[in-house]
């Protein structure tokens, strides 16, 4: 064997020949030689800034670099598009380097970094490497986390140090597969480096992002989100929500879901505009910043801030902005009021989970005229419905049109044949319930490593134009006077679609009638008697189900039934008497102190049911009268 200092010698000349040179070798040369060849070409890479020419980072490369990308609420620290070029090219580096010269091209490296810049550089700079992006959520735990990092198969798990002690608690017992673990490190101040970010030719198109779902009978399965699909996704609702380098986003979301990660960072930043990070929600905290421009300066020196003008959350964050706003002072209740007027807050949608009527027209009312927008998407297909910006084609209840470039059908849950325009009603003149389902460019792939799942969700198309993914959401579609006439674009016209909730939990078989639990809990909301409320299914010997609820009392509630006592079954149907026609009436009621949800606002029913009513069977037992 040679000395150290021979052998490095000949490493380095072998190096620097030409691939495919072919020359005799001892065996010990030649994993070495592939190693210093790789080094080699990332030491030559490292003289030159470089990303792939994506259309994120074309759009990132065409907006004003001294426009501001990204601001930290709470700090004030701000970082321009020049600056995010920069330092996404700069993270793309320091990937290669972890990786030790293995190509990235489809790995997935998963990561914990807390919401701001470093998550968006962090995210950014591993589309940038070709690779797939898998977000976690430091909530949970690190079990949850293990599992997500073996099913993924992750080359490498990043962490900033706020993170680290959770990264190495994953870590520690083993994973099934190497990982490298590596620290993100914090970005405080802009990048030195002086020489301008080229784009390359793509040259491959296995990078993405996997985003894994909340498994109710089953492990969570990472759903595979090509590059393609993230930027058609973006594409979709820029036309339909008509993003723009004006807007300034309050970002409150956490970014393990698609809402906070497409709708609310990588659509933003496509578009140009400005998102300002604050993290966690925190009520008082995101009144103080929606008013603050709107509220005398203390100082005459002081920058005023940024009025916001676009705010996507979920119905459980509104509601607590309403809760808490007249315990607010005086001026900033004005302030606010202000500020979440039409005419500066262009755009506040909520999603994620049903919005109370109650919340929506409490909230129209406090914000002068504002209208929230809702819409319908799922981690599988981003955002696929929506209603339209202008307030006509914002229904109660409605979820919209189909959005640009998205393609959706119902079909009829009973006979299995697709509801077709003008079809809508049975002949006995009932709403005809379907499953929505849904095809084009914006959606999913695969669920990761699990091709029995993946097949089971789509049905392929009798058009041969493609297959249909089953969402196992159940809508009606109906014709609103005065909405659907293309006031808010082409993709806006006709009947609206209205959901009726999920196939599995949310549609509940009683006495051969169907009852959607999102209708009655919508109208056991506008009772003034009820805080929060589920409604579920329940196993019935006469009716095969028979629906009940599952109710938060108000402070009303508490003292609303006769004679004082808490509102109770009776009162309930006697309120929904007027409201529901019999059958939809809950037969059951439980009063609980607090519903469980989870960061989105979501009730897993079915751990509901079991919590509350014991380990009832809810599946439907037949009906005697079919």
């Amino acid at each position: 064997m040679w000395p150290a200092s021979t052998r490095q010698t000949v490493l380095r000349a072998f190096a620097s020949l030409p691939r495919h040179s072919a020359l005799p070798v001892a065996p010990w040369l030649s994993p070495r030689i592939s190693a210093a060849r790789s080094y080699a070409r990332i030491r030559r890479m490292a003289s030159t800034l470089a990303l792939p020419k994506l259309p994120l980072f074309e759009a990132i490369t065409s907006h004003d670099a001294e426009s501001t990308a990204v601001v930290h609420s709470l700090s004030g620290r701000r970082f321009t598009y020049g600056d995010l070029l920069k330092d996404v090219a700069e993270g793309k580096q320091k990937l290669s380097h972890h990786a030790e010269g293995k190509p990235l091209e489809g790995e997935r490296i998963a990561f914990l970094v807390e919401n701001g810049y470093d998550y968006a550089v962090t995210l950014l700079s591993v589309l940038g490497s070709h690779a797939i992006a898998v977000p976690l959520s430091p909530a949970f735990p690190a079990s949850e986390l293990r599992y997500i990092l073996n099913q993924s198969e992750a080359l490498m798990l990043l962490s900033s140090g706020k993170f680290q002690h959770t990264a190495e608690e994953v870590v520690k017992e083993g994973l099934e597969h190497k990982t490298i673990s590596a620290k993100v490190e914090k970005i405080t101040e802009s990048s030195a480096a002086s020489e301008p970010v080229q784009l390359d030719d793509p040259g491959s198109d296995r990078g993405g992002m996997m985003l894994y779902t909340s498994g109710t009978t089953s492990r969570p399965k990472g759903v595979l989100l090509p590059q393609s699909v993230l930027t058609a996704q973006s594409k979709s609702l820029i036309e339909a929500w008509s993003y723009t380098p004006a807007d300034h986003l309050l970002h409150v979301l956490p970014l393990h879901h698609i809402h906070g990660t497409v709708n609310a960072l990588l659509t933003p930043l496509l578009a140009g505009s400005t998102i300002e990070f604050m993290f966690p929600f925190n009520v008082d905290a995101v009144w103080s910043r929606l008013g603050a421009p709107f509220l005398p300066a203390t100082e005459p020196s002081q920058p005023l801030k940024e009025k916001i003008t676009f705010f996507t959350v979920v119905p459980t964050i509104y509601n607590r902005l309403l809760q808490s706003h007249a315990s607010l002072s005086t001026e900033l209740q004005a302030a606010t009021k202000e500020a979440t007027s039409p005419k500066n807050l262009r755009l506040n949608i909520s999603g994620s989970a049903a919005l109370p009527t109650p919340t929506k027209n409490a909230w129209t009312e406090l914000t002068g005229g504002n209208i929230l927008l809702e819409r319908y998407g799922m981690t599988e297909v981003g955002m696929a419905l929506s209603c339209g910006l202008e307030f006509s084609d914002r229904v109660d209840g409605s979820v919209g049109w189909p959005l640009p470039s998205v393609e959706a059908r119902l079909v009829d849950t009973e006979t299995g044949s697709v509801v077709q325009s003008g079809e809508e009603l049975d002949a006995e003149g009932k709403e005809r319930l379907g499953e929505i389902q849904l095809r084009g460019p914006t959606v999913f792939r695969e669920y990761w490593r699990n091709p029995a799942a993946t097949a089971k969700e789509f049905v392929e198309g009798e058009d041969g134009k493609g297959r249909w993914f089953k969402t196992g959401d159940v809508a009606v579609r109906r014709v609103v006077e005065g909405a659907g006439e293309g006031r808010s674009g082409e993709w806006a016209e006709g009947p609206m679609w209205f959901i009726q909730g999920r196939k599995s939990a949310d549609i509940i078989k009683s006495g051969g009638e169907k009852i959607s639990a999102l209708e009655v809990e919508r109208e056991m909301l506008s009772l003034p008697q009820v805080a929060e409320c589920a409604i579920v299914g329940l196993p019935s010997e006469k009716w095969g189900q028979k629906a009940a609820a599952v109710v938060v009392l108000t402070e009303q509630g508490k003292t609303g039934g006769r004679g004082g006592k808490p509102w109770g079954p009776m009162d309930m149907r006697r309120a929904l008497k007027e409201r529901l026609v019999g059958y939809k009436i809950p037969q059951e009621m439980k009063v609980v102190e607090s519903i469980p949800r989870n960061a989105m606002g979501k009730i897993n029913k079915k751990t509901l049911v079991k919590d509350v009513f014991g380990d009832r069977d809810a599946s439907p037992k037949g009906d005697p009268r079919e």
